[in-house]
């Protein structure tokens, strides 16, 4: 089984920056599409920000501008570099890896991921 391991979360004063990391196991991170999602309480869970395999980065709106996602294959390791924190942003963050798929769902879609973290939680505080 795959395992995807988040770290970094904390907390943070509104407009300070936090940057997550995601750890993939396995020979194929390369392969992976990656993505972040964020679930705060009583609110569904949220696309944040994906890359892709080629490094193509797509972002939420509500983060477009703020939040910066890169990757370094060799160190099977996805980055989120979160700045200027809003109260808003607080959640738990999810980490997600998806095989490479005959027809994709979409990479802003949960079910296009095959293998997720057990999330970290991200608190920003006003």
């Amino acid at each position: 089984q795959v395992q995807v391991v988040e770290s970094g979360g904390g907390l943070v004063q509104a407009g300070g920056s936090l940057r997550l990391s995601c750890t993939v196991s396995g020979r194929t991170f390369s392969m992976y599409l990656m993505g972040w999602f964020r679930q705060a309480p009583g609110k569904e869970r949220e696309f944040v920000s994906a890359i892709n395999w080629s490094s193509r980065t797509y972002y939420a709106e509500s983060v477009k501008g703020r939040f910066t996602s890169s990757r370094d294959n060799a160190k099977n390791t996805v980055y989120l570099q979160m700045s200027s924190l809003k109260p808003e942003d607080t959640a738990v963050y999810y980490c997600a890896a998806g095989r490479r798929k005959y027809s994709s769902i979409g990479y802003d879609t949960e079910n296009e991921y095959d293998y997720w973290g057990q999330g970290t939680q991200v608190t920003v505080s006003s």
